[in-house]
């Protein structure tokens, strides 16, 4: 048996990642990427995760280059035929939403319906892979914002991707290196969240 840690001075010390954390956003990310070293073992701690019953219900996708353009190019093609009523402004977003970040990761949910594992669980055990990315990329010094919007749920988005029935997106990780300071956002008090259960 693991003897109980000693307790700390300031036990917010080894937490000080997770307590600066913040999202940059993805218009916000450039040039240096994680170089590929980098990004491998951002991408080995990413996939350590809770996963009941091992079923390993996820998978990843790497865009970047000539291809994460092509990528969001098509992007934008799908969402004007598809969504006629997106305003201009939110049209010329979506061509350049792909154009900022030198790196996206999709991380793809993959559902075993034969398992007894409830699809919900599954879809959580993904989740946290796409937040182990946030993570690890600020512990690496980069970067990086999750975002879904409509193309996380397009059935044509999902045809481009390659995704099978089973499979579709939980987010897509945008990383890089923040171009400018990003202030955090105001957190919620946890004494609003937090209760203690008697029966």
């Amino acid at each position: 048996m693991n003897a109980p840690a000693p307790a700390l001075a300031d036990p917010t010390e080894p937490l000080s990642l997770l307590l600066r954390r913040h999202s940059i956003p993805a218009r916000q990310l450039g040039e240096p990427a994680p170089d590929e070293a980098s990004l491998q073992a951002l991408l080995q701690a990413a996939i350590r995760v809770p996963d009941h019953g091992k079923l390993v219900p996820f998978r990843l996708l790497r865009l970047q280059g000539e291809a994460k353009l092509r990528f969001g190019r098509t992007l934008a093609e799908i969402a004007e035929r598809n969504y006629p009523q997106m305003s201009g402004a939110k049209l010329e977003k979506e061509r350049l939403r792909y154009t900022w970040a030198p790196l996206v990761v999709v991380v793809i949910a993959r559902i075993d319906g034969d398992s007894a594992v409830p699809e919900i669980e599954q879809k959580l055990c993904a989740g946290n892979v796409a937040g182990n990315l946030l993570l690890g990329a600020a512990a690496l010094g980069f970067g990086a914002q999750w975002l879904t919007g409509w193309a996380a749920y397009d059935a044509d988005v999902a045809r481009l991707l390659g995704l099978a029935a089973n499979e579709g997106v939980i987010g897509f990780i945008h990383l890089g290196t923040a171009q400018m300071e990003v202030p955090d956002r105001e957190r919620p008090a946890l004494a609003d969240l937090l209760g203690t259960w008697t029966a």
